[in-house]
C-alpha cells in the first residue's frame, strides 16, 4: 500500500503522463479542465444566449468524464488513502506560523485558518473568495485556457500561447505568494 500512499517519484509519474499526452495527441483530443465549464453550460442551454456555447458539446463528453473521475478520484484520495497531513519545509511552516498566525501548518492540506466553514461568515474572506474566484475564471478564459490545459496539452503540442501562458502562471503564483498574500492576510 506504500505505493499507493506516498507520493510518485517524477520518473514514473512524468511519463505517465507523457504517455496520456501522446495518446490523446493520437486521437486528436486536448486535455483541459476549464474547457469543460463551456462545455456544461452548452449542455445546461446556454447556446440560445450566446453564440459562444453553440457547439457540439457531445464530442466534448470523454472531458466530462475526466473530470468526473477527478473528483470521484479525489474524493477517494483525500478519505480513504490519506492521512491528511503533508510534509512542508519546517522553516516554512515556522514563517507561517509566526507570520501569518497560520499553526496547522504541516498538519492539513487545507489550514482551518484560513479554509474553515465558519471563515465564510467573515465578509472580507468571503469578498476575497468571490473576487479571487471572478479572477481565475476571468483569466482561465482570457488565456485561453486553464493551467492544465496549457502546461500539459498545450506544451506538448508545443504551442508558443502555451509557453507564454504557463510563465504568466509561474510569475502570477510569484506575485501572488510574494507581494500580495501578506498584504491580504497580514
Amino acid at each position: 500500500m506504500n505505493l499507493i500512499y506516498d507520493p510518485w517519484p517524477w520518473y514514473v509519474a512524468g511519463p505517465l503522463i507523457a504517455g496520456t499526452m501522446f495518446v490523446l495527441l493520437y486521437i486528436g483530443k486536448q486535455f483541459g479542465m476549464s474547457s469543460n465549464l463551456r462545455t456544461m453550460c452548452s449542455i445546461g442551454g446556454a447556446g440560445k444566449y450566446s453564440d459562444f456555447f453553440k457547439f457540439d458539446w457531445k464530442a466534448q463528453r470523454w472531458n466530462l468524464i475526466v473530470v468526473l473521475g477527478a473528483v470521484i478520484g479525489g474524493f477517494i484520495a483525500s478519505e480513504f488513502m490519506s492521512n491528511n497531513t503533508v510534509e512542508i519545509n519546517p522553516e516554512v511552516a515556522q514563517q507561517l506560523s509566526t507570520d501569518y498566525g497560520i499553526e496547522s501548518a504541516g498538519k492539513a492540506y487545507l489550514p482551518p485558518e484560513l479554509f474553515a466553514t465558519e471563515n465564510l461568515s467573515d465578509p472580507f474572506v468571503l469578498g476575497v473568495l468571490i473576487l479571487g474566484g471572478f479572477m481565475v475564471g476571468f483569466g482561465a478564459r482570457y488565456a485561453g485556457g486553464c493551467t492544465s490545459g496549457h502546461a500539459i496539452s498545450g506544451l506538448s503540442n508545443l504551442q508558443l500561447p502555451s509557453l507564454i501562458a504557463v510563465i504568466g502562471f509561474f510569475i502570477g503564483g510569484l506575485v501572488m505568494i510574494h507581494l500580495l498574500f501578506p498584504l491580504i492576510f497580514s
